[in-house]
């Protein structure tokens, strides 16, 4: 097991900060209790055995390393199932990880060109610009002058992520076993959400695809700005893209230093997520403060800047129009037609009965209702309707965890800048218009004409695509035929082998009737 020094390294933060007694069953263990009180000998009556239990997870987390860290991060999002108090502690995870020196950026970066870094660069700074869990980034400049920034992965990290998920995968499993509740909490699905998301970030040119996308869509916009990847000088495990300066989101003393409008700023970035989110179908994931500047340089139109595209989120054609009606039914709270919809689109079984999921939700939303508007947690009602659903098993649904996750982002972000945000009245009318643009002549025309090159092509075929049509019926008509023919069979050997019996039962009654009488007048 080349995990196993990994997994025992978990079994001692585990002891260190009692994690056992966070869960009713391992708790009550006598078993795991002794195993984990020899474990902990060494932090026998530590401070850090006496936090609240968020803490100390969140505290055993940090120690694990980055990996773990980001994992409490992604966990976070997940609402849906997670005590708030819990995920509060969780979202309030940072990488704190310390920048590598060795190998040098230098050495890297000649790895990756195989050539010396002189000929692409006129400079690079070998001290990290910013350094997270899975990579650091460098400033440098390119020989136009351009100023650029590196980004290039951890070394090792690949292979240490891939351990990790091991032992992560082997938990989930225990978990589902053992813990009450566990298959309920879907831990081997969120592992696997997890997995799928950490290994994107390994894969740097993914990354700048999508920030190249990204850049595209809002190209000629000015709510948002994304940088530019220089191609010619990215390669597998390093990404280039022009430096930006900009004030970090999170500086609100600074923002308002340089009196930006914080009330616009925050509608701003409502009306960016529903653009990416409704418009292109193609958003930002992962969108926490680290990750957003601000270009100030006119305070009262200022433009967000967005970095590190390494998680991106995408709907369907189908679930971006179920979810724009779901939120449209859940402001006018025709809680009907959010089942029905719920139903109709598959997120849950189509047999679950309407009326008790309408209920439910009525239930749920209702109280919440009762609060004004610019109280009301537009990200929190979409986690309590997904954790609604998920009693009437709503299947995970990855791209909906992301949009989760995102809107929660966006919302504690935009009342960080202005604390009266009201995102309903900003979402309202931006769902409505899309709504009406929708349902015009010209849109429809428009997802015509975009089907005509289509049909066009298939018009030749269509002759031979009804014969092979037709053809195929014959053959189903055969084959249903012989079936009704086999079933026919099998229902007469059935009637034949019931008489056989009976015929059988009733021979055994009168041949022991026969004895019984023989025997008796003997």
């Amino acid at each position: 097991m080349s995990h196993l020094p990994r997994l025992l390294k978990i079994f001692a933060v585990a002891a260190k900060y009692r994690l056992h007694t966070l869960s009713p069953l391992t708790a009550r263990s006598w078993l795991v209790r002794l195993f984990m009180a020899i474990i902990g000998l060494p932090w026998t009556g530590s401070a850090a055995r006496r936090l609240s239990p968020e803490q100390r997870l969140r505290r055993a987390l940090e120690e694990l390393g980055p990996i773990y860290i980001k994992f409490g991060q992604l966990l976070s999002t997940r609402r849906d199932f997670l005590p708030h108090a819990l995920a509060d502690e969780l979202q309030s995870l940072q990488d704190r990880v310390p920048g590598f020196t060795s190998p040098s950026i230098t050495t890297i970066v000649e790895a990756a060109l195989e050539s010396p870094w002189q000929n692409h660069f006129s400079h690079i700074n070998n001290n990290a610009l910013a350094s997270a869990s899975i990579a650091q980034v460098h400033e440098a400049t390119l020989l136009n002058g351009d100023q650029v920034v590196i980004k290039v992965l951890r070394p090792g990290i690949s292979e240490t992520i891939r351990q990790d998920i091991v032992v992560l995968k082997w938990l989930a499993r225990l978990i589902e076993r053992h813990v009450p509740d566990g298959r309920r909490l879907r831990p081997r699905e969120v592992i696997a959400d997890y997995e799928h998301v950490i290994l994107g970030e390994l894969n740097l040119m993914s990354e700048g695809a999508n920030t190249t996308l990204l850049r595209r869509n809002f190209e000629h916009s000015s709510l948002l700005y994304v940088p530019q990847v220089y191609w010619d000088v990215s390669r597998d495990g390093m990404l280039v893209t022009e430096r930006i300066n900009g004030i970090p989101v999170s500086d609100v003393t600074q923002l308002t230093a340089r009196q930006v409008d914080l009330k616009k700023l925050a509608e701003t970035g409502v009306e960016i997520f529903f653009t990416q989110v409704f418009e292109h179908s193609f958003f930002h994931a992962d969108m926490h403060p680290g990750n957003i500047f601000v270009d100030a340089t006119d305070p009262q139109n200022p433009r967000y800047i967005a970095i590190d595209c390494a998680i991106i989120g995408s709907l369907s054609r189908e679930d971006q129009q179920y979810l724009a009606r779901n939120l449209l039914a859940i402001f006018k709270r025709d809680y009907r037609k959010v089942a029905e919809l719920h139903v109709e689109c598959g997120w849950v079984p189509k047999t679950t009965k309407v009326v008790e999921f309408e209920a439910a939700m009525r239930t749920v939303c209702e109280p919440i209702f009762e609060k004004p508007l610019k109280d009301i947690s537009f990200g929190y009602l979409l986690v309590q309707l997904f954790r609604t659903a998920g009693r009437f098993n709503m299947e995970v649904q990855p791209s909906l965890v992301l949009l989760q996750k995102t809107l929660l982002n966006v919302e504690g972000l935009g009342r960080q800048l202005y604390p009266e945000l009201d995102l309903w009245q900003t979402a309202l009318p931006f769902l409505e218009s899309w709504n009406r643009r929708r349902m015009k002549p010209s849109f429809l025309w428009r997802e015509l004409k975009n089907h005509v090159p289509d049909w066009v092509e298939q018009f030749p075929h269509l002759p031979q695509l009804v014969l092979n049509s037709l053809h195929q019926q014959d053959k189903l008509q055969a084959l249903n035929d012989t079936l009704q023919t086999v079933i026919g069979q099998q229902r007469q050997q059935e009637k034949r082998r019931r008489r056989n019996t009976k015929r059988l039962v009733t021979a055994t009654v009168v041949i022991v009737l026969l004895a019984a009488f023989l025997y008796f007048t003997q």
